[in-house]
């Protein structure tokens, strides 16, 4: 399996690179004034209107900082929507067996990934977006 591999404060976090449709610079961003708190807005990305969340806020991820680099478009259900991220740092390859299953039933986390002695959380795209 394929994974791109990002940071939301000083975690690390992947998702499945079967989910992501593309990762994009953040860009101007349009607030929705009734939109729940993990709602970013919404972007016009190449003429489609794709919904922005918040993933520190989603995972309750503390970050000393609001600098967030990247969106991560992801593709689940025919529906675009973005995640927030600080920074995308690479896609690796990563074997099935090597992915620990989480210790509680956590409904955002697919596994752990242990790699080179850095703790990646898998994330479940599909259960980050219907909320």
């Amino acid at each position: 399996m394929q994974v791109v591999i990002f940071n939301i404060g000083d975690e690390k976090f992947a998702l499945d690179t079967n989910l992501v449709h593309g990762i994009e610079k953040v860009m101007t961003i349009t607030k929705i004034p009734t939109a729940p708190y993990y709602v970013k807005g919404l972007v016009n990305l190449r003429g489609n209107i794709v919904t922005i969340l918040d993933l520190k806020k989603i995972l309750n991820v503390f970050s000393y900082t609001d600098n967030e680099e990247n969106i991560i478009i992801v593709e689940i259900n025919e529906e675009k929507v973005g995640f927030m991220v600080d920074r995308v740092e690479e896609v690796i390859e990563v074997e099935m067996d090597s992915i620990e299953r989480p210790v509680d039933n956590q409904e955002f986390i697919r596994g752990i990934i242990n790699l080179n002695n850095n703790i990646i959380t898998l994330l479940e795209g599909e259960t980050l977006i219907v909320r």
